[in-house]
């Protein structure tokens, strides 16, 4: 009896859902009459592209074709990474990119019930997080304030419910609140990035605990290698990176 009570209620809040934030594609604008998703169609849905094997060692861009042992793609030969290895779900291409979007500029709350459905369909991911503290890269307290949440909080905390992480901590704080670095290059992002982010007051990184940073895009590394220098000036000795998407 209380079991369908639950279901009762669910069914009834997704009813309001469905009144407050209208069932439309994030991707194409259509509607959304069913599905796995609430907010991806199943047509924008199939022509994600979910990252597999082959793929780059340091951020996880999958290759086209056949490739013998471990490899780095193009975008990452000039990068230096601070951490071990990396991964991401898909390429943000389409509706991957248009989703990450919604959730980034247009503070798209209701996609968050999409967003574990997503990940849900990310194996690779999931199994790459076992065991690891997910650690989401911070937002300056400025724009924290202006968007009301972190999508890299996100991304960590719907990996960690569906994936065998063993948690989520907020290790990290971002101490200088630099310039968007949309139409910035390789090189004014790593300078845009530099000394940007610190050990938050009271954290303890612990040597033997395997890291992983979290982060919604991976574009240059930039940012995510100015999180992994500060964890590795911290102790973190297994250090490594997943974002949700690429591109």
């Amino acid at each position: 009896m209380q079991l369908l009570k639950k279901k009762q209620v669910r069914a009834a809040g997704r009813a309001v859902l469905d009144v407050v934030f209208p069932r439309w594609c994030v991707g194409c604008g259509e509607a959304v009459p069913g599905g796995p998703m609430r907010h991806v169609c199943e047509t924008c849905l199939g022509g994600i592209f979910f990252s597999r094997v082959p793929h780059c060692s340091t951020c996880g861009w999958p290759f086209f074709g056949a490739v013998e042992g471990t490899r780095r793609c193009p975008k990452c030969e000039d990068l230096e990474p601070n951490f071990d290895e990396g991964r991401t779900g898909m390429l943000s291409k389409d509706a991957a990119r248009a989703f990450v979007h919604e959730i980034k500029y247009h503070a798209g709350w209701h996609l968050r019930g999409d967003l574990r459905a997503l990940i849900q369909r990310m194996p690779t991911l999931k199994t790459f997080v076992t065991g690891a503290v997910l650690v989401p890269v911070p937002l300056h307290p400025r724009r924290f304030r202006w968007r009301g949440f972190n999508q890299a909080r996100w991304v960590a905390e719907a990996l960690a419910a569906e994936g065998g992480a063993a948690g989520t901590e907020e290790l990290l704080a971002r101490v200088r609140d630099t310039p968007t670095q949309t139409r910035l290059d390789r090189e004014d992002r790593e300078k845009n990035m530099k000394n940007a982010f610190a050990l938050r007051r009271g954290a303890v990184v612990k040597s033997p605990q395997r890291y992983i940073l979290v982060d919604d895009v991976f574009t240059t590394g930039a940012t995510l290698n100015a999180c992994a220098k500060v964890l590795r000036q911290a102790g973190a000795k297994r250090l490594d990176v997943v974002t949700l998407a690429h591109g």
